[in-house]
């Protein structure tokens, strides 16, 4: 279904996110922007642009290095410290308080209006809201503030939860979520919906989505339940996105991609480059995406190892990420970059997860190919393009499962290459998939040691008096087994 985003709500929502300045974001409990007073058609743009501006921007970045597809400049420093796995606590408080006092907080004024006819919609949007931004937040961190958080002045200090306890909320979310939904309502969102559009069946399907990519990712930490819950979601006839759940954006100033706007702010330095792990896989693949995903040097894309930024003084000639994916910080179509909080690409590899898995129906290897052919679409390749991929280096492997989840990780890695990229690693710490990422020159870790969470922010330790303490960037959330 094609949706014609009303831009400028999407430019006030995160003019409101980011103009304040950063003392307004250091208490998690607080809500800087007091949207709570405003109507649901001023709070729901703002809910959504707050995760489209994390997601893009920093989970982009940090997912972008850690999964492979970009390393750091070697001319210029502003990533350094993430491409050598030496970031430290101070570096998370931004995107830590923007979730929690933006987004999370905004998703309240939503949910509290779940009982009034007129805005259960709302209600039903703010749910899937919460439970998407309060996955990447545990997803990064591990055990963090849930049943004690968002109570504003009452509670400076929340405590924190368990990762399984705030993945119990994750589903109960969703299902209210989903139940809350009505299609066949007169009073829907309009415009001020930047994702759906208001489309309730939309919803239904990302709610579904989530869901679905929230019970895999227990599947090697509790696989009886996540079998259990996808089993149950096929049974109940659950109906997963075929389009992009996406915020747009426009080369018009306080509305573009987070990412791009963050180098315009840097004076447009390019601190990201291709990285060759991800690069020359590509080229193993012969895959057309290659340049789609990077800009062109001399015809080619030229691309450099992983954290190699001290090993000369003089930078060659690099290729950057494609203005498609909003890292260019050259070119002013990079702009207008879509930010995915989830793809279409990402829903058929999910499901063909789920049918490899024998946990949901369906064909494996036909979603699985639906996955591929999504993820050309999306990057304006052709039908011809992917059936040539899927008869090569895009081919269903068959025989075991083993086989058939490494195939389907591994191209689920390539279709978010620089679009999803938080994701991506995520899924590899899952699965171990791709298996072809390699230590950070520039590591200060030991050998194959690789980050595995986000550091607790350092405004937690400083204010939150049950900060339960330090972890360690290596150290493993709940679910990575």
């Amino acid at each position: 279904m094609k949706r014609t985003i009303k831009y400028y709500l999407a430019g006030l929502a995160i003019a409101a996110l980011v103009l304040p300045g950063c003392k307004k974001f250091l208490d998690v409990n607080e809500n800087p922007n007091a949207t709570e007073k405003a109507g649901e058609a001023q709070i729901l743009p703002a809910v959504q642009a707050s995760a489209a501006y994390v997601t893009g921007q920093y989970y982009q970045v940090f997912g972008g290095m850690w999964a492979q597809y970009w390393t750091q400049a070697q001319t210029s420093n502003q990533y350094k410290t993430i491409d050598s796995y030496a970031s430290t606590a101070s570096d998370f408080n931004t995107m830590w308080s923007l979730m929690y006092a933006g987004g999370l907080s905004d998703t309240d004024s939503l949910i509290s209006k779940r009982f009034i006819k007129k805005t259960e919609n709302y209600a039903a949007i703010g749910y899937a809201m919460r439970a998407y931004i309060f996955q990447l937040l545990t997803d990064a961190f591990g055990d963090i503030p849930l049943k004690e958080a968002l109570k504003g002045d009452k509670n400076l200090s929340p405590k924190y939860d368990t990762q399984k306890e705030v993945y119990d909320s994750i589903f109960v979310w969703l299902d209210r979520s989903i139940s809350l939904s009505d299609p066949d309502s007169d009073f829907t969102p309009g415009s001020d919906d930047l994702i759906g559009e208001g489309d309730m069946e939309f919803w239904i399907q990302f709610a579904n989505t989530l869901k679905l990519r929230a019970y895999m990712r227990l599947s090697e930490v509790d696989a009886p339940r996540a079998q259990a819950g996808i089993s149950a979601m096929y049974t109940a006839g659950a109906e997963f996105l075929s389009t992009d759940a996406k915020v747009s954006y426009s080369t018009a100033g306080g509305n573009q991609n987070p990412l791009y706007a963050e180098m315009v702010g840097l004076s447009r330095v390019q601190n990201i480059r291709a990285s060759s792990t991800a690069v020359n896989q590509f080229k193993a693949n012969a895959d057309p995406r290659l340049t789609k995903f990077y800009t062109l040097v001399g015809g080619i894309v030229e691309s450099t190892r992983q954290g190699s930024f001290d090993t000369t003084n003089t930078e060659r000639p690099l290729s950057r990420p494609s203005p498609l994916l909003g890292g260019d910080a050259r070119t002013d179509v990079s702009a207008s970059a879509p930010v995915k909080l989830i793809s279409e690409a990402e829903s058929y590899f999910l499901q063909a997860e789920a049918a490899a898995r024998s946990w949901g129906t369906g064909n494996a290897q036909a979603l699985y190919e639906a996955g591929i052919r999504a993820s050309f679409a999306a990057y304006g390749l052709t039908p011809a393009n992917a059936n040539t991929y899927i008869a090569g280096a895009g081919k269903w492997p068959g025989g075991t499962v083993a086989a058939q989840v490494k195939a389907i990780i591994t191209q689920k890695y390539f279709a978010m290459c620089g679009n999803q990229s938080f994701e991506a690693w995520s899924e590899y710490r899952r699965t171990g998939f791709p298996d072809f990422l390699v230590d950070s020159y520039a590591s200060v870790l030991p050998a194959g040691v690789k980050p595995a969470r986000f550091l607790y922010p350092q405004t937690e330790q400083t204010r939150n008096a049950n900060y339960p303490g330090n972890k360690k960037i290596d150290e493993k959330v709940w679910w990575d087994k």
